[in-house]
């Protein structure tokens, strides 16, 4: 059995020798997957005074108006948000996913033989349609277990990992194949998983503390190389 101390040695010593190239794609990554959060807070009572009354003038505002100009308003914004939803959703399926599949194969290929180049990250693109499918039903999987509990869809989530690099890995399965191998491959791995995700604790406290800045600079990076070793380590198991 793969041990979690193991793993994360092997990931930083990957992550050391391609370093500023896992800065980028991590940052990337990151992106697309809202994965990284930059932490950032700047509160005095000056500020704090002032957004009171900016939403005081705007309650105001709202009361001023006639009902039906208030049912305008609402079903305005609402319609501006059901675009902005909407938009994010066609990216996420359409753009994000592929580039996110090619993000983890060049983590893989950064791990098994580094240094990697940025070529791996356009791979979620050359079997767009397979990858769209996939981790469409993948996402789709994980939002209808996580509808019913939270629980089943943290669990489904830890099931479907591995999703991303079995499809760079074996284009030649197909979408419910490659969902299938992944559940298959993490049977048994699940908690060990979620206990090496934990270890990472102190990391992201201390990217809290640091406004974000260790965790573009350190933590992310030094994370998703050693993502890339548990699923090498699981894969071989």
């Amino acid at each position: 059995m793969w041990t979690t101390s193991g793993i994360k040695a092997q990931g930083k010593a990957a992550f050391k020798l391609n370093y500023w190239k896992s800065v980028l794609v991590s940052f990337l990554l990151g992106l697309l997957t809202a994965g990284t959060v930059t932490f950032s807070y700047k509160q005095n009572s000056g500020d704090t005074q002032q957004t009171e009354q900016t939403v005081e003038q705007i309650q105001g505002m709202f009361n001023s108006l006639t009902p039906g100009q208030r049912i305008g308003v609402i079903a305005g914004l609402s319609g501006a948000v059901t675009i902005v939803i909407v938009i994010s959703v066609l990216l996420k399926i359409f753009v994000f996913n592929p580039l996110k599949v090619g993000c983890y194969t060049f983590f893989k290929d950064n791990v098994q033989d580094p240094p990697a180049g940025f070529d791996s990250i356009g791979l979620g693109f050359r079997n767009y349609g397979h990858t769209f499918v996939t981790l469409f039903l993948t996402d789709l999987f994980i939002a209808l277990w996580t509808l019913l509990l939270v629980i089943p869809g943290i669990v489904k989530s830890y099931s479907y990992r591995m999703v991303p690099y079995i499809l760079a890995e074996h284009p030649e399965l197909s979408a419910t194949e490659t969902i299938a191998r992944s559940k298959e491959m993490m049977n048994g791995h699940k908690w060990h998983a979620f206990c090496y995700d934990l270890s990472f604790i102190g990391w992201y406290i201390l990217e809290i503390l640091t406004l974000g800045i260790l965790g573009l600079f350190w933590v992310d990076p030094y994370k998703n190389n050693s993502d890339a070793v548990l699923y090498l380590a699981v894969r071989d198991f």
